[in-house]
């Protein structure tokens, strides 16, 4: 039974890939899709492409993701709780997609780690989850908005007595490359998270030793959130672009250049598995702000934080409940 488990789980796995890769796609174009500097079509081609490469790049998070979080028993109970995750993952996924909410897809999986972890008594690494997890979650956005608030004040300073227009123009080509890098970014932040969640089920099943992530495990999970993403997910695309601030291409740039920057810097160097939806959103307000605080719309931004507070406990629950049930029906 454990051989066909652990096939299911990597299905599983790769649907949540595919579900993150539109439920957040949204990151990477909402910005350049609402200040007309690519075209929708072009954009979800651009960053679906985007995605792939950056999911080959490295597996530091993964990593974290395949031996921080939690340590599941060997055998059909390990692989039940991996698959109960995912499936609360997947869920949580779902309802904020429906919803429009940019929620972030890192902390369902996570909260679905946690959920399915704790209702099987399984161990919990919770100094990984404090030091790698929970306090990233807090820091992202602050750090995202005060640096998209000191960026975007330095450029309006720096091209205030330029043209209006050709300063527009100027700065919506500057977003076909600062999209390209928010959308690698997120390839290489989110796709690792999936092969994590693989590399744990492979250790559950007694099929690897969770030290290295497989070929053929990146290849996989690259080509899944890739795919996911040409699906544009655009209702986030709608509140991202359009409903938090009115965007215009030097704020775009700016957002989406700092947004980039820090999933870079936390995937790389700290290997910590970070929000990037939490980055984009925070960096967008941060590069209104300079507007005015009344040109923030904090209805939507009240919204958004609603759904960030929830999305951990939320798919924590869902976890929980499946893997109940899973548990239940498992002989």
């Amino acid at each position: 039974m454990e051989p066909l488990l652990v096939g299911v789980v990597v299905a599983v796995a790769l649907v949540f890939a595919f579900t993150n890769g539109f439920h957040d796609a949204a990151n990477a174009i909402a910005t350049s899709v609402t200040t007309r500097a690519l075209t929708p079509r072009l954009a979800v081609s651009m960053a679906a492409f985007m995605n792939l490469v950056g999911a080959l790049l490295s597996t530091g998070v993964a990593l974290t993701i395949g031996s921080g979080i939690v340590t599941p028993p060997p055998g059909v109970a390990g692989l039940t709780v991996v698959l109960a995750a995912l499936a609360g993952a997947i869920a949580l996924n779902l309802s904020t997609w429906w919803l429009g909410l940019p929620s972030s897809s890192s902390h369902a999986l996570i909260g679905g780690l946690l959920g399915a972890g704790l209702a099987s008594a399984t161990e919990v690494h919770r100094d990984v989850v404090v030091g790698a997890v929970l306090l990233p979650m807090l820091l992202v956005p602050l750090v995202g908005f005060v640096l998209a608030y000191l960026l975007m004040a330095l450029t309006v300073a720096v091209f205030r007595d330029r043209p209006y227009r050709s300063t527009s123009r100027g700065f919506r080509a500057a977003q076909t490359v600062s999209a390209s890098a928010m959308a690698l970014a997120h390839g290489l932040q989110d796709a690792q998270k999936t092969m994590g969640v693989i590399v744990l089920a492979l250790v559950a099943g007694g099929l690897a030793d969770g030290t290295a992530v497989p070929v053929w495990v990146k290849v996989a999970s690259a080509v899944a959130i890739a795919a996911g993403t040409s699906f544009g997910g655009w209702r986030i695309v709608r509140t991202l672009g359009r409903r938090v601030i009115d965007l215009d291409p030097p704020r775009g740039f700016v957002a989406e250049s700092v947004a980039a920057g820090i999933s870079y810097a936390t995937a790389v160097l700290l290997r910590a598995p970070i929000s990037t939806t939490h980055a984009i959103t925070a960096a967008i307000v941060g590069a209104g702000a300079t507007r005015g605080l009344a040109a923030i719309r904090w209805g939507v931004v009240a919204r958004i934080l609603l759904a960030w507070v929830l999305t951990l406990p939320g798919a924590a629950l869902f976890a929980a409940v499946f893997y109940l049930l899973g548990a239940a029906l498992t002989p």
